[in-house]
């Protein structure tokens, strides 16, 4: 029987990420992922925030051109232009990075398996045997702790009796080369209640590639044929006239916050399985990057101590507490979907104090809590109890 000292399921940013950052502590990883290559099944438009750029080493070469201009468009397409002086976004190349990082984890010693799925666990002692299946063989490994990073609808966390996401919003992106680009990287944004309810519409395009996508609750609309119906009315915004689809992505984006119980003694969750993901923007990387580097430093501290209390620590409960805000504004855009709502709520973002919100929204630098914060402000609780 094969033993390591952690088994972690999905290899998306979220695994990658644990993998990589476990690997930097001496922790015996086994990566596991159901795909045959990396670059099969890419979900998101990979938009990474400043802030993300700023903390993490992220590869340049697996990044594209800064964005610094957002352009919010009404139902009846009346736009409101947003800038900063900063660099706010660069969109991954996610198959790229992707291999780049997996490249540094077996490097360091992370074993890797293609093609295989999570067929569940067992308990024996103080370690788990988990059981894997491949197309051509079953194998049982018995490891300490097992990761979640299997998605939004994630099979780990309902057999680790943890919280599972129950909100999601299901986005379709289509991925262009060879689009012309009119002035300078820009992020569009549409709210539209038809093409995109409960979410927006978008177009990302800066020089390299042009993303273009739909994302609203599943019960609402058909995706697939609001896409088509967005692309068509994109004449007088982007010319795809001459360009190459490369690419069509699809998945879900949990948009209920950050789950509570997000691990227990014989497992953690990371990244969409642990619904780290923005309720009202839907951006999920930074959370990713930072809840997989926080689960792989109290992992690492668990396994050098054997005390089992290390684990509480990983909680989502101190980071609900700062997506409060962000839970409640995703209801009242939810409640006020009519176009004539939409269309007055853009209209005042005009308005210096709402376009100011509308600026932070986009701009601002509040996408994750800062994990050591939020750890030691629930360890103070607990102590005063």
């Amino acid at each position: 029987m094969d033993e390591c000292d952690v088994v972690i399921i999905g290899a998306g940013l979220a695994g990658l990420q644990c993998a990589r950052e476990l690997s930097k502590r001496g922790v015996s990883t086994l990566l596991v992922d159901r795909k045959n290559t990396l670059a099969d099944a890419v979900h998101t438009t990979g938009i990474f925030v400043r802030r993300t750029l700023e903390d993490f080493d992220l590869p340049e070469d697996c990044l594209g051109p800064a964005i610094s201009h957002v352009t919010l468009y009404s139902p009846a397409r009346r736009s409101l232009e947003l800038s900063s002086p900063h660099a706010e976004f660069r969109i991954g190349k996610m198959s790229a990075l992707y291999h780049r990082m997996l490249a540094q984890c077996q490097r360091a010693g992370v074993r890797w398996l293609l093609n295989t799925r999570y067929a569940g666990h067992s308990i024996s002692g103080t370690d788990l045997i988990v059981r894997l299946d491949s197309s051509s063989q079953r194998r049982e490994v018995k490891t300490r702790l097992i990761v979640g990073a299997d998605g939004t609808n994630s099979r780990v966390a309902r057999a680790l009796n943890l919280d599972t996401n129950r909100e999601w919003i299901v986005g379709v992106e289509d991925v262009f080369r060879d689009v012309p680009l009119a002035g300078p990287p820009r992020l569009h944004c549409f709210l539209d209640s038809e093409l995109a309810p409960g979410y927006l519409a978008w177009v990302a395009n800066d020089g390299d590639d042009a993303h273009v996508g739909v994302g609203g609750y599943p019960s609402s609309f058909e995706p697939l044929v609001a896409i088509e119906k967005f692309r068509a009315s994109l004449n007088s915004i982007v010319d795809l006239g001459k360009a190459k689809l490369v690419e069509r992505r699809a998945g879900r984006i949990p948009v209920g916050g950050v789950l509570k119980r997000i691990g227990n003694r014989y497992g953690l969750l990371v990244g969409d399985a642990a619904g780290a993901v923005s309720p009202l923007t839907a951006g999920g990387l930074d959370p990713c990057m930072r809840l997989s580097s926080f689960a792989a430093e109290v992992i690492a501290d668990f396994l050098v101590s054997g005390d089992a209390r290390v684990l509480t620590s990983y909680s989502g409960e101190p980071f609900r507490a700062r997506f409060a805000s962000r839970l409640w504004m995703r209801r009242v855009a939810v409640t006020f979907r009519q176009p004539l709502l939409l269309e007055l709520g853009c209209a005042s973002l005009r308005l210096p104090l709402l376009n100011w919100i509308a600026w932070h929204v986009f701009f601002g630098r509040g996408s994750f809590p800062d994990v050591e914060k939020q750890v030691e402000s629930l360890l103070a609780t607990d102590t005063s109890r």
